[in-house]
């Protein structure tokens, strides 16, 4: 797939949706953004079982989970954001947010705007980054 990135959440989630929401008035995502629950996820490249687990960035026909999700989501926002996305993608950076993500995906049930429902899938997805 090519042309504008796409940005796949939990739509189920509160703490997801609210999440998507704040990116979208303060940092400014330029990508389409969709639910996981209203997208083709077969035309993205994605599988279910990843969607439910980690928020996706699809660009170029490449799909980065997670904290480099996020990364390429402030990369792309520009200045004064894409700086903070560059350094999410070097190591020792790169681990730390990979880790904070786990934890926070792991716990967003009992976030601000977190519902029951985003406990269903709160399991983290195996080490986040490029497709699989």
């Amino acid at each position: 797939m090519t042309g504008q990135p796409v940005l796949v959440f939990d739509g189920d989630c509160g703490f997801c949706t609210t999440s998507v929401r704040f990116a979208e008035r303060r940092v400014g995502v330029r990508a389409r953004v969709v639910p996981w629950q209203f997208a083709d996820l077969r035309a993205l490249g994605v599988t279910r079982e990843r969607a439910e687990r980690e928020v996706l960035w699809v660009e170029n026909g490449r799909v980065y989970g997670g904290a480099q999700a996020v990364a390429r989501l402030l990369i792309s926002a520009g200045l004064p954001w894409s700086p903070l996305g560059l350094v999410l993608r070097v190591p020792p950076f790169r681990w730390v947010a990979r880790g904070v993500y786990r934890l926070v995906a792991a716990n967003r049930h009992r976030l601000p705007g977190g519902t029951p429902a985003c406990a269903l899938s709160s399991k983290p997805a195996a080490p986040s980054g490029e497709r699989r």
